[in-house]
């Protein structure tokens, strides 16, 4: 969620590949969004997790999208903290909670100081936690760890066109991914003025599957200004892609929606967007083992659980 005059000059760019609006879902029955995906109340405690607020702490201040893993019977939580100033570097904390209301920092926090990280998503693969985060000037980068604590970062990602060529200049930010058969499949915005799709079998290059956003801004108000994917999720068959969007052209304020996809570039939104609004956005859903509950992690952490 950057603001600037680049991002500006991007949406000529965006509005030259077909302006705004959603991939259309071809598929034979009626787009399904089950109660327990898209309806929840807001918990009377929230938030659960918030910044220090003590200026001497590294975070002061949490912000953007932080990621929940239930591994364990324990919740893991990795989230952006940072210092209030001109100078802020945006560095990786981690907590763990029994019930996923009460969380404890790790006391070695923070848990990967070596480079800007945030807004970043974790998703294990066999003993491995890959986490694609963005780093500094909104450039999607890679790390991995083999205990949820000890990150390697392996840079930038290399993300290339359909024809092989390279992307334009600019960021390419809020990374988010989803494997299935091999396949590495990564949803990622420009400036929040649209979402993309590539794919990669070796996590050293990607590729686009369209050069086209598979999920544009609009038509709706809620999402016309800016949207980025925080977390897919297979729920009976279907692709859900739960996302934050702003329908303000300052970016003052983000809801959390979500939309749905028989195959992953083809998606419809859901028409009771957004299912949380007044900055309770980059949401993502956990399920607690038996329920979803849905989080939003932007500027704090709370938790809303199924009606």
């Amino acid at each position: 969620m950057k603001k600037g005059s680049e991002r500006f000059l991007y949406a000529a760019f965006v509005l030259a590949m077909g302006g705004c609006g959603t991939g259309h879902v071809e598929r034979g029955e009626k787009t399904p969004f089950p109660a327990e995906l898209v309806e929840f109340n807001v918990y009377e405690h929230n938030p659960v997790f918030t910044g220090t607020g003590k200026e001497a702490d590294w975070d002061e201040n949490i912000r953007e999208r932080g990621f929940i893993l239930r591994e364990d019977s324990l919740y893991h939580m990795w989230y952006t903290g940072f210092q209030s100033g001109p100078d802020k570097t945006l560095f990786l904390g981690y907590a763990t909670s029994v019930d996923g209301i009460d969380w404890e920092r790790f006391q070695d926090n923070p848990v990967f100081s070596e480079s800007w990280t945030e807004d970043m998503m974790v998703w294990k693969e066999g003993q491995v936690y890959y986490m694609f985060a963005e780093g500094r000037n909104d450039i999607a980068h890679l790390l991995t760890s083999s205990d949820r604590i000890t990150w390697k970062d392996h840079g930038s990602l290399d993300i290339r066109k359909v024809d092989g060529s390279p992307l334009e200049e600019g960021p390419y930010g809020t990374p988010t991914v989803w494997v299935e058969n091999g396949v590495w499949y990564l949803f990622y915005e420009r400036n929040d003025l649209g979402i993309w799709l590539a794919t990669s079998t070796d996590l050293a290059v990607w590729k686009n599957v369209q050069d086209e956003p598979v999920i544009l801004m609009g038509p709706e108000q809620y999402d016309q200004y800016g949207l980025a994917v925080n977390q897919i999720i297979k729920h009976k068959g279907w692709y859900y892609a739960y996302y934050h969007g702003t329908a303000f052209e300052d970016w003052h304020e983000w809801s959390t929606n979500v939309a749905a996809s028989p195959d992953l570039v083809h998606w419809e939104k859901f028409s009771g967007n957004p299912l949380m609004g007044e900055n309770k956005s980059s949401g993502i859903v956990v399920h607690d083992g038996k329920n979803f509950r849905l989080y939003t992690m932007h500027d704090e952490v709370a938790v809303h659980f199924p009606k």
